[in-house]
């Protein structure tokens, strides 16, 4: 793997970042909590520092005097959006002044969250005109019933990311060598010497096989990215959030689980513009698969962990293979996750997608519309370049029969 494929591979994996063995054990975060461990607990929510369990309505009380919460989740679970959604209707049916920030829009697609939450789109209309499946690659459907809710009680929603060029060319360039116009998407601040988000930012790569080859400063190039990320989409919230005029208002921001982790993130970003409460809620499955007994958290790692059941599967079928936009703009495979629809059907990396489902594979927003055509059970023909032969091959959307050494994370389905 090149050194430009495997940090477009870091930067994508970043966007979810999912949990080696280990990571949410780390001796990391609150000092106070930081050395002591929590018990999930199914359909409940351990608050990390009373050490109790409470239900969402609780949780919502728990609240009152909090103005920025911080929502992680894993884009492909049902289950976690479902907790999201539970947590802002609670909110909202306790008279608070809901608003949502999105990880999935950057700033510059403001406009069509207002037309959204103001009523004045139909949900195709949406779908289509924000051009969804180009600013995320996950299935609409995980997130409809959010929208839908928010559309219906007119909670306004905020489009907090910043732009996949700008994290790009803070990797490539670094902060110093950006145009004023790319310059214009950054914070003032940027705080990216953080030895303990270093330290979480490996483990997250631990069991990669790139992870003992990477140099300090290419680990450090990529972490620059991931703060640049943290602090635009905590300064974009506080923003929306300090310029309302309604009567106690709190932000909800609904991001990659991540990004929250040990307070490293978004909070720890925070702290340079806001000096109000700010909590966190992670939700987790509370096994492992295969395993019977609840998972053990380091109580520093969020402020409320919500205990979730496993879940095998997403609801909606993955490919497992992140692709770029190649020099001559088609889209060419990065990574291929084992054992996935995109490796049994042979894809590899470096292959350039040409078609897929009988469909002309032209642009990022192509390639997710047709994955979210879609269903478990389809078999579709993709069509490939490997060099300078061209390959047809066969995905078949099928999922998998557990195993006992089945540990299988989140993969994006596209990169930029």
């Amino acid at each position: 793997m090149t050194q430009k494929h495997l940090s477009i591979l870091l930067l994508i994996a970043a966007a979810t970042l999912p949990a080696a063995a280990g990571v949410m054990e780390l001796p990391l975060g609150d000092p106070e909590r930081r050395d002591r461990q929590v018990e999930l607990v199914l359909d409940g929510i351990v608050d990390t520092h009373k050490g109790d369990a409470i239900s969402p309505d609780a949780l919502a009380a728990r609240l009152d005097g909090v103005s920025l919460v911080l929502f992680g989740e894993s884009h492909t679970s049902m289950p976690v959006h479902r907790a999201q959604l539970r947590l802002i209707r609670a909110l909202n049916e306790r008279g608070r002044s809901v608003m949502i920030g999105l990880e999935m829009y950057p700033a510059t697609e403001q406009e069509h969250l207002d037309r959204w939450s103001r009523g004045y789109m139909t949900e195709e209309g949406f779908v289509e005109d924000s051009e969804w499946y180009r600013s995320w690659g996950y299935h609409w459907g995980y997130y409809r019933d959010i929208f839908l809710y928010a559309r219906e009680h007119r909670i306004p929603m905020h489009a907090v990311n910043v732009p996949p060029k700008i994290v790009r060319a803070v990797r490539e360039k670094g902060y110093d060598g950006l145009s004023e116009e790319e310059a214009a998407f950054v914070p003032g601040e940027v705080d990216s010497q953080s030895a303990d988000h270093l330290r979480l930012f490996k483990a997250f790569f631990e069991d990669a096989d790139f992870h003992n080859s990477m140099s300090d400063e290419q680990w450090q190039s990529m972490l620059d990215a991931q703060c640049l990320w943290d602090a635009a989409m905590s300064h974009n919230a506080i923003k929306a959030l300090e310029a309302s005029e309604a009567e106690r208002p709190v932000m909800v921001v609904l991001v990659g689980s991540g990004h929250l982790a040990y307070d490293l993130g978004l909070q720890r970003q925070a702290r340079q513009w806001f000096d109000g409460p700010i909590a966190t809620v992670i939700p987790e499955p509370v096994v492992d698969s295969g395993e019977t007994t609840p998972k053990k958290v380091q109580a520093s790692y969020a402020d409320f962990l919500w205990g979730l059941p496993e879940e095998r599967e997403p609801l909606y079928p993955y490919f497992g293979a992140s692709t770029r936009l190649s020099d001559d703009e088609q889209r060419e495979v990065v990574f291929v996750a084992p054992e996935s629809v995109a490796a049994l059907s042979g894809l590899q990396v470096g292959d350039v997608v040409l078609s897929l489902k009988g469909q002309t594979i032209d642009s990022k927003l192509r390639m997710n519309r047709v994955l979210a055509s879609l269903e478990w059970g389809d078999s579709v023909p993709v069509k490939v370049r490997r060099g300078e032969e061209t390959l047809e091959l066969t995905a078949h959307f099928r999922r998998t029969l557990p195993s006992d050494d089945d540990d299988e994370g989140e993969s994006a389905e596209d990169g930029e």
